[in-house]
């Protein structure tokens, strides 16, 4: 195995296995709610915290834990939340309790703050620049394939077994991630000591966690005072974050001002936003209407989803590589096309008695949409930005992923229950007030894919050197080098 060690193809395997557990768990366990109301006799908004829980803790911890892998080394903090991650999927898979099960999937979601943003961080440390897209194309192609697999594997897993095995699925993978870990990837640390803003940390956490609360469960509490004054708060203190941040520019701040000089970093951020919000404006409605319209079972709606992740994850990699040589944008903005067609083709499609066969060719259309999405986006994100300031870039390109599916899954539900109301009232059996509402719900998913190709179009070009990649890199070396 000593050959493996500091491989960079090792590494990103192993990255990937972390990674894949992560959003492989924002999705999973939604197909298996009504399975977890029955088996622990759960209220349904206890059954919503098993999933805001997690949900709400990754978005809060990601910048934080992102300095943390500045502080303590990357490896240090992947292999902490690996561990953390797989010790509460156990413990989430044998819950006695609602409680018990919400409590574990808080833990979790505290491992998967710990390693999400250090597998980018890794990456950026022991690829060289010109097969970085390459293996940005393997490790979008990842993120991709969790995000759109968790449905068709929950559905197989709670189907064939029980609920509690979408949770010790993660086991095997969590041990066999960590012993790899410590095999395979090298510690490398920066080359001099940092210093740990506290006050940032608590701001960046108290904003996030307000934002992402109310987002999440305003319309759980009927978007009353409580949660406006929550979002509020959330804005009063990301503004006193920046406020801080501006100060402590030349004191390592959590947030470099400095990395959105890159317009390549700036837009490709505001992309990975744009594009979770697009494709839970899509999955979400789509997969209720499967289920409640068509009839579908969990394992049959996940199987009209799966054509999308094995087309993703078959291009992926390939458009990460083309991006190394032609650059991101154009490759960009074909994903994007791609998968705003494939929601033009499901609406079309979708009618009360349609059958599954007939979306296929809107599944293989997003599916392609992805696969030349996220990898070229992590590439293009990650081009130009310094070594020194990879881990700050990571975390926050990772927040914004995390609150970007925040705000999406808020504005979708919104969107549902509001138009859904309306169409029932209107007197449509429940079949075609569903199909309308999916029709109206496909315009947010399309309308924000549009603003994302505006955001391509201002990438540099390929052969463009920005001033940040010029920027002094501060040495990082394996911690046994020095």
């Amino acid at each position: 195995m000593r050959k493996w060690r500091a491989n960079p193809w090792a590494v990103l395997v192993t990255l990937s296995l972390g990674f894949f557990m992560t959003l492989l768990d924002l999705t999973i366990v939604n197909i298996a709610i009504p399975d977890m109301m029955d088996g622990l006799g759960a209220s349904f908004g206890q059954t919503l915290w098993v999933v805001s829980g997690y949900a709400l803790t990754l978005s809060a911890l990601v910048i934080t834990a992102s300095r943390l892998g500045d502080l303590r080394g990357p490896r240090n903090l992947f292999a902490i939340g690996l561990a953390v991650f797989t010790v509460a999927s156990l413990a989430c898979g044998f819950a006695p309790t609602p409680q018990a099960l919400i409590i574990a999937r808080v833990v979790q979601g505290i491992g998967a703050a710990l390693l999400t943003p250090q597998t980018m961080t890794l990456i950026v440390a022991v690829f060289p620049a010109e097969r970085r897209g390459t293996a940005m194309g393997i490790w979008g192609t990842v993120a991709g394939l969790a995000t759109l697999s968790g449905p068709t594997l929950g559905g197989f897993l709670v189907s064939a077994l029980d609920w509690r095995w979408i949770f010790f699925v993660n086991v095997p993978i969590g041990v066999a991630a960590l012993v790899l870990t410590f095999l395979v990837v090298p510690d490398i640390r920066p080359g001099r000591a940092h210093r740990f803003d506290l006050m940032g940390v608590v701001l960046a956490t108290g904003a996030l966690f307000c934002l992402a609360f109310g987002l999440q469960e305003g319309e759980s509490y009927h978007w009353g005072a409580g949660i406006w004054g929550l979002i509020a708060a959330g804005c009063a203190l990301a503004v006193g974050f920046l406020l801080h941040q501006r100060r402590r520019q030349d004191r390592e701040p959590l947030v470099p001002f400095a990395l959105f000089r890159d317009r390549n970093f700036t837009s490709m951020t505001a992309l990975v936003g744009l594009v979770s919000i697009a494709m839970l404006g899509l999955v979400l409605p789509f997969n209720l209407y499967l289920q409640s319209v068509l009839h579908l079972s969990a394992v049959k709606a996940g199987l009209v989803l799966a054509p999308s992740s094995l087309v993703s994850m078959t291009v992926g990699p390939f458009a990460g590589r083309l991006a190394d040589r032609i650059g991101g944008k154009y490759v960009l903005l074909s994903g994007l096309a791609c998968y705003a067609a494939g929601i033009v083709v499901i609406a079309v499609v979708a009618t009360p008695g349609a059958t599954w066969l007939a979306f296929l060719p809107a599944t293989l259309l997003t599916g392609l949409g992805v696969g030349c999405i996220i990898a070229p986006m992590s590439t293009e994100a990650m081009r130009y930005v310094p070594r020194h300031l990879a881990g700050a870039a990571s975390g926050v390109n990772n927040t914004v992923r995390q609150i970007g599916s925040v705000i999406g899954a808020a504005a979708v539900g919104a969107l549902l229950q509001g138009r859904l109301a309306a169409e029932m009232a209107a007197g449509k059996t429940y079949a075609a007030a569903f199909t309308a509402t999916l029709h109206t719900t496909a315009i947010l998913p399309i309308a924000v894919l549009v603003v994302g190709a505006l955001a391509c179009l201002m990438l540099r070009p390929r052969t463009a050197q920005p001033a940040t990649a010029a920027a002094p890199a501060e040495t990082a070396q394996p911690a046994a080098a020095r």
